[in-house]
């Protein structure tokens, strides 16, 4: 507790100098509400795909106008955190039309877990809806309780899917080499397992693993040089950046910046250096949800930068990289807890607040 305390203290004196002010560099227009929203991705046409977390998929214009909701979704089990979740694009999206959804999904029993579904998006008629949905991953194993799912989705540049997998609240199977959860897993886009996976040769399950030793990974993107990063939920306090490296061990939860809620200590990353320490680490939380790596044109001095969404914190975190090394720049207080950002074709900056009535917001330049 001790710890925790002077972590506290040590915090709020460097939030107190840090390069805050009361004007925000931006202004930011409402363009539509949702309820629950959970993660969004642009169409090449400008349009974009927003999910809510109770199971629905819409078609949105920039001007807010939504769709239907997309017909045929995959069953999803909508409850505590579980329900629908990320939507990303195939990389030849504008050949094959295909999308990938993350999703919880119920199994035989009171278990659950992750999954990822490609499927066709067709949108004729005004009725999008999905053709031909697979699932092409699961979380392994379905357990019970309703968090830490993680299940964010990107791809690199060479064509290959990571997905984050959260440890499910079930603290050791993210040291387990069993099953895929408190995980990095890399796969083909049909799901299947490339061959340079780091643990391909012990099949089965364990060849999706890319890294390990994680808890719950709510963003997860690649740089301008093509490091992955993710941002993680620590548990009391202790969130993290990591840059996310092939077959390395990150720790948890054998250690973490943070402690249990219990208040029971956790040893500190530099205890264990055999474990990945976080590039960044945040005492307080702020209970970092998705990330994107901004490289438009509208907001020059954001080049390069990763821009955290922010839960607890009600906050847009800009952390600056350089390299291997990041540190936190700037903090944008929202006044909303922000579950998603995304850039936009011409390089404004899209952001989703959480909870019912979670506003899509439009940022752009003040004098824009």
């Amino acid at each position: 507790m001790l710890r925790t305390a002077l972590f506290l203290l040590l915090a709020s004196l460097a939030v107190a100098v840090s390069a805050q002010s009361d004007e925000l560099p931006f202004k930011a227009a409402p363009v539509a509400t949702f309820n629950e929203p959970w993660a969004m991705t642009f169409l090449p046409d400008g349009r974009m795909l927003v999910t809510e977390k109770r199971g629905r998929l819409y078609v949105v214009t920039q001007e807010g106008e939504k769709s239907r909701a997309v017909e045929e979704m995959p069953n999803v089990d909508y409850r505590g955190q579980g329900g629908l979740g990320d939507v990303i694009l195939h990389p030849d999206f504008a050949n094959n039309q295909l999308i990938y959804l993350s999703y919880a999904e119920s199994g035989i029993g009171n278990v659950r877990g992750a999954a990822v579904a490609r499927a066709r998006l067709v949108m004729t008629n005004d009725r999008p809806r999905l053709e031909h949905v697979e699932v092409i991953w699961r979380q392994n194993p379905k357990v019970t309780d309703d968090g830490h799912y993680g299940h964010r989705m990107a791809f690199d540049g060479d064509g290959y899917l990571f997905i984050s997998s959260g440890e499910r609240q079930k603290f050791e199977p993210a040291q387990q080499m069993t099953g895929n959860l408190g995980k990095i897993v890399r796969l083909n886009d049909d799901g299947s397992v490339p061959a340079d996976n780091p643990f391909a040769e012990r099949g089965d399950v364990t060849a999706q693993i890319w890294s390990l030793g994680h808890r719950n990974p709510l963003g997860l993107a690649f740089d301008g040089s093509g490091q992955l990063w993710i941002s993680e939920m620590g548990p009391l306090h202790g969130d993290e950046m990591n840059l996310v490296v092939k077959g390395r061990n990150y720790g948890y939860p054998i250690v973490s910046e943070g402690d249990h809620y219990s208040g029971e200590e956790i040893p500190d990353h530099d205890t264990r250096p055999e474990f990945e320490a976080p590039k960044v680490a945040w005492v307080p939380t702020i209970a970092p949800a998705g990330m994107i790596f901004y490289s438009g044109g509208q907001f020059p001095d954001w080049r390069g930068s990763a821009l955290i969404a922010g839960l607890a914190s009600r906050a847009i975190i800009r952390v600056e990289i350089d390299g291997d090394a990041a540190r936190e720049a700037e903090r944008y207080a929202m006044g909303a807890r922000i579950r998603e950002v995304e850039q936009g074709p011409d390089g404004a900056v899209w952001v989703l607040e959480d909870g019912d009535g979670g506003r899509l917001l439009r940022l752009t330049p003040p004098d824009a």
